[in-house]
C-alpha cells in the first residue's frame, strides 16, 4: 500500500511540476525567476569554529558555529533536519558572516520539551540570539525554518537585520495537494508532531506578515511543493520584501549546491548587510 503511495505522488508530483511551470510561462511578470551562476562559488569553511549547547527557558539547544565574521548569521533548518542538513551552505556562508546552526526543538541534539510549534520555535530563536548576545542577526531559513524566520520577524519585529525565507508556505493549503496527502498517510502509520505541524500550521495572514518591518527576501524553487501563488502571497503580504523563483529547482536542491548561496550573498550586499 505504501509502495503503491509513493508512486501515486511521484506521478503527480510529476505533473504538478510542469503546471508550475505553464503558470510561470503564462504570467511572467508575476514571477522573478533566476538561474544562480555557480562557477565561482568560494572553498568552503570546513571546519566549524564552536559546537555546543545553550539552555533557553524550554529547550536545550545545539548549535555549531561556522566563520568569525562581523555580523551573525542563524541559520535554520526545516522539517525533520538538523545543523548538518544546510552544512554545505553555512561553510559558503561562513567565508562573510559568523553561522550559527541551530537545532530546533525536538530536533537533533537539542531538547524535546513535548510541544512543537512555529510561534514557539521562533522565540526559541530569539532566545537563542539574546542568550549569545548576537547583535541584529540575520535570519535564514529553509522550508519549515524558513516559516520560523518569518514568525520571528512578526513577533519580534527589533530582533532580526534581515530575513531570508527559503521553500516557505503560508499556511497548509499551500502545499500541492499530492505533498499534505504523503504526510497524511505517513502519518497514520507513523504518528509524529512533525507530521501534525506541517498538516496544520501555520496560519500566516496578510496581517500577520505585514507586522515584518526588516528587510526580507522571499525564495522558492520553480518545482517546489508549495504553490508559486502561495509563495507570492507571503511576498505580497511582507512589505518591502524581494521575492524570487529558483529556476528548474525543487524544494531543496538548491540550498545544497551552491545556488542560494549566490541568491543569498547577491541580494545581502545589495542590502548593504
Amino acid at each position: 500500500m505504501q509502495k503503491f503511495i509513493s508512486v501515486l505522488l511521484v506521478f503527480v508530483s510529476f505533473f504538478t511540476a510542469h503546471f508550475a511551470q505553464i503558470e510561470i510561462k503564462i504570467n511572467p511578470e508575476k514571477y522573478n525567476l533566476i538561474d544562480p551562476n555557480v562557477s565561482a562559488l568560494p572553498a568552503p569553511v570546513e571546519q566549524p569554529v564552536g559546537d555546543g549547547f545553550v539552555q533557553l527557558s524550554e529547550v536545550k539547544m545545539h548549535y555549531v558555529v561556522y566563520g568569525s565574521g562581523e555580523t551573525p548569521l542563524i541559520l535554520i533548518h526545516g522539517n525533520g533536519g538538523s545543523a548538518d542538513s544546510l552544512k554545505s551552505l553555512a561553510q559558503l556562508l561562513a567565508n562573510h558572516y559568523t553561522v550559527y546552526a541551530i537545532e530546533s526543538r525536538c530536533h537533533g541534539q537539542s531538547s524535546d520539551p513535548g510541544v512543537i510549534t512555529y510561534e514557539l520555535m521562533a522565540k526559541d530563536v530569539v532566545e537563542f540570539g539574546r542568550a549569545l548576545g548576537l547583535d541584529k542577526p540575520l535570519l535564514m531559513g529553509h522550508s519549515d525554518g524558513g516559516m520560523v524566520t518569518l514568525a520571528a520577524a512578526a513577533n519580534y519585529p527589533d530582533f532580526a537585520r534581515a530575513i531570508i525565507s527559503c521553500g516557505s508556505n503560508s499556511k497548509p493549503s499551500g502545499f500541492w495537494p499530492y505533498f499534505p496527502f504523503g504526510v497524511f498517510v505517513n502519518n497514520l502509520f507513523h504518528p509524529d508532531k512533525l507530521n501534525d505541524l506541517m498538516l496544520y500550521e501555520p496560519d500566516f495572514t496578510a496581517e500577520y506578515l505585514g507586522r515584518i518591518t526588516c528587510p526580507a527576501y522571499i525564495v522558492c524553487g520553480e518545482y517546489d511543493i508549495m504553490k508559486l501563488t502561495d509563495h507570492l502571497f507571503i511576498h505580497e503580504s511582507v512589505p518591502n520584501s524581494d521575492f524570487c523563483v529558483v529556476k528548474g529547482a525543487v524544494h531543496g536542491d538548491y540550498l545544497r549546491d551552491g545556488r542560494a548561496y549566490v541568491l543569498a550573498m547577491d541580494w545581502l550586499t545589495a542590502k548593504g548587510l
